[in-house]
């Protein structure tokens, strides 16, 4: 993807949105030059409302404050020419590819990434939108799991750099990348020498580099005694099938973590018709109780982790502009093996009796799915 790795950094991991949400408010507050923001879903209740007035009072002090969301969200969640409200407020905003009533194959590419960026040494990642279900505040489908990453050091130039990519796809006269990537970094961070390495990347579908789909691959294809996974969505192509299946045939431990209580009915009935074909070959499933699994992770080894925006389905690995931070050797992968040992305790595992409780119809109802999968 041409993404430079990092050894100079902080890195640290939030398995809630409502941790995350906490540590972002602090953040956004110490910012002095400039603040990217660029999400997927927004939506007006306690966290983006709490968010909004520190970026309309952060740029009423002089911070350069641009944010940029889906234009997914201008049909339910917020006003069409929402970008000219934000603009009044002295925010400049950009909907990325706004829902036209006309047929165009663009529309199928959305901005499903998660990022923001402070003053050029400061950066977060990970599952978690701008709406209230995300913290909790709001239920929907049960506890909401999510997770997130806070990047602090040199490594925060690649989110920088995504950011503006897409920023200035919008922008009449692009943004020079130089003045936002050269800035003094924290003074806990300077001259520091982490131990392992971060890798911040994005993936686009116009690049005909299927970047995060490759690295998912090669943690399956590399690791010797685990991988373990959390998804909202399995909505697989063979490759994937088979990568998942071969690293469990070999002896490594492959458990995938999916939600018990699913926010689209249609893609939790997909994602059951890969179910057999991998347990067959000594993949576990496990589904989570409380409620609805939206983090996005890959762990494996005690020495690599994923965190970003990047689902294991079709949208994600090949329509969707996405972004991910590859974590090794560092120590935040503590927090992340911990994190999933949590979860196990309190999700049931997808045993051989399911094979037994699907009814014809039933059987039906996931064949015609499946034929539709690339769609989904």
């Amino acid at each position: 993807g041409g993404f430079p790795v990092y050894e100079n950094y902080t890195a640290e991991y939030f398995p809630s949105g409502e941790q995350k949400f906490e540590r972002l408010k602090e953040e956004l507050e110490k910012a002095r030059k400039f603040i990217f923001m660029e999400y997927f879903i927004v939506e007006h209740g306690v966290m983006w409302d709490t968010i909004l007035e520190i970026l309309e009072r952060k740029a009423k002090e002089g911070v350069e404050v641009r944010f940029m969301y889906d234009g997914m969200c201008s049909i339910a969640l917020l006003p069409y020419h929402y970008p000219k409200i934000l603009e009044a407020k002295g925010i400049h905003c950009h909907a990325f590819a706004p829902i036209k009533p006309a047929l165009s194959t663009y529309q199928n590419n959305r901005d499903h990434r998660k990022i923001v960026v402070i003053d050029g040494h400061t950066a977060f990642t990970g599952g978690v939108n701008l709406a209230d279900e995300y913290i909790n505040v709001k239920e929907r489908f049960g506890y909401w799991k999510d997770v997130a990453v806070m990047i602090k050091g040199e490594a925060v130039k690649n989110f920088t750099i995504m950011f503006l990519q897409m920023w200035n796809i919008w922008e009449k006269t692009p943004l020079d990348y130089e003045q936002y990537l050269s800035h003094d970094l924290p003074q806990q961070i300077e001259g520091r020498r982490s131990e392992g390495f971060v890798l911040p990347y994005g993936d686009s579908p116009l690049d005909h580099e299927p970047v995060g789909k490759m690295v998912y691959l090669d943690i399956l294809n590399t690791a010797k005694k685990y991988v373990h996974i959390m998804t909202p969505y399995l909505i697989l192509d063979d490759e994937t099938i088979n990568a998942l299946r071969y690293a469990a045939k070999r002896g490594v431990d492959v458990k995938i973590i999916m939600p018990d209580i699913p926010d689209k009915k249609y893609a939790f009935l997909l994602a059951h018709t890969y179910y057999l074909e991998l347990m067959d070959a000594g993949v576990q499933i496990y589904q989570f109780r409380p409620g609805f699994v939206h983090a996005k992770v890959f762990t494996s080894d005690d020495t690599k982790a994923v965190v970003g925006s990047i689902n294991l389905d079709f949208r994600s690995l090949y329509h969707h502009f996405e972004n991910g931070v590859l974590l090794h050797g560092c120590g935040a992968l503590g927090a992340i093996g911990e994190d999933f040992e949590q979860i196990f305790e309190v999700s049931r595992e997808v045993t051989e009796q399911y094979k037994g409780k699907r009814s014809m119809g039933l059987r039906i109802i996931q064949c015609i799915l499946r034929l539709f999968a690339p769609l989904l």
